[in-house]
């Protein structure tokens, strides 16, 4: 079915916090592929439903290897591990190595992720860079959610990072893959979405800001260690919820701009 993809210019914006949260809100059953060129921190962050560590050995490495080694149907589930609460993950790697040394798999790995059926596919990319090799992640994706902070370098690595990756992504062109922007600040801080917008319209930049995503700290933790009883009503999850239903309404048209069916929609959300 789908693929979204999580990442973030710079910075420590929580796009692993964020890709959780999201994914636990999901519907139907997502699975959350851990891709952060950096290393990830799904496998050292949680555990099984019995409290055992998950298996470093089965993840995106030995999906990986099963694409080298040619295997005529690779099954993504063959591959996934649950963590406690019921989410099924794809851990990543340990180190920015393994991650080069996947190399032009990265190809078939992005197929793979776009086509598991009847699921959707949150794939946490973290710091990214025009360079990164989890590119072709991006560019097969239904739609590409950034976060950032609303300070000035938080922008200004944001709108570079945009700018750099507008070809790859075919940006205002008839295949684009769209990009929002979710913005990690106070809740109530309701004219922030409208500020930012404004500045990549100035900048040309084919982007939309979907709202704002909770800045907090309590829940946020909670999610980091697999406290799920005390993020259900926090305003972290309330925040996500209205950015996935926004998220979702991304779709590529035939003229390649994004999908703005939903502007002035209720919330902290700015215009999209």
């Amino acid at each position: 079915m789908g693929l979204y993809v999580l990442a973030a210019a710079k910075g420590s914006p929580g796009v692993t916090t964020s890709s959780v949260v999201l994914a636990s809100i999901w519907p139907g059953e997502p699975i959350l592929a851990d891709l952060d060129p950096a290393g990830g921190d799904i496998a050292l962050r949680y555990r099984d439903s019995s409290g055992v560590p998950l298996d470093p050995d089965r993840g995106l490495l030995s999906l990986g290897a099963a694409v080298r080694r040619g295997v005529a149907e690779v099954q993504l589930s063959d591959h996934v591990q649950q963590i406690a609460g019921g989410l099924e993950v794809l851990t990543g790697v340990i180190s920015p190595d393994q991650v080069q040394g996947l190399g032009p798999t990265w190809q078939h790995l992005a197929r793979s992720l776009r086509s598991v059926p009847d699921r959707d596919v949150i794939a946490d990319c973290g710091r990214l860079t025009p360079g990164a090799a989890t590119i072709p992640v991006l560019q097969s994706a239904d739609a590409v959610l950034m976060l950032a902070r609303p300070t000035l370098e938080g922008l200004s690595h944001l709108r570079e990072l945009i700018r750099g990756l507008a070809e790859l992504l075919q940006l205002g062109g008839y295949d684009a893959v769209p990009v929002g922007v979710a913005l990690i600040a106070s809740y109530r801080d309701s004219r922030t979405p409208a500020e930012v917008q404004s500045i990549l319209d100035q900048a040309g930049l084919r982007a939309s800001v979907l709202g704002i995503l909770a800045d907090d700290a309590k829940a946020a933790t909670a999610v980091r260690t697999g406290d799920s009883g005390r993020v259900r009503n926090s305003l972290l999850t309330r925040s996500a919820a209205e950015i996935r239903d926004r998220l979702l309404t991304v779709r590529r048209d035939l003229s390649g701009a994004v999908d703005r069916t939903v502007q002035q929609t209720s919330g902290a959300g700015g215009p999209f």
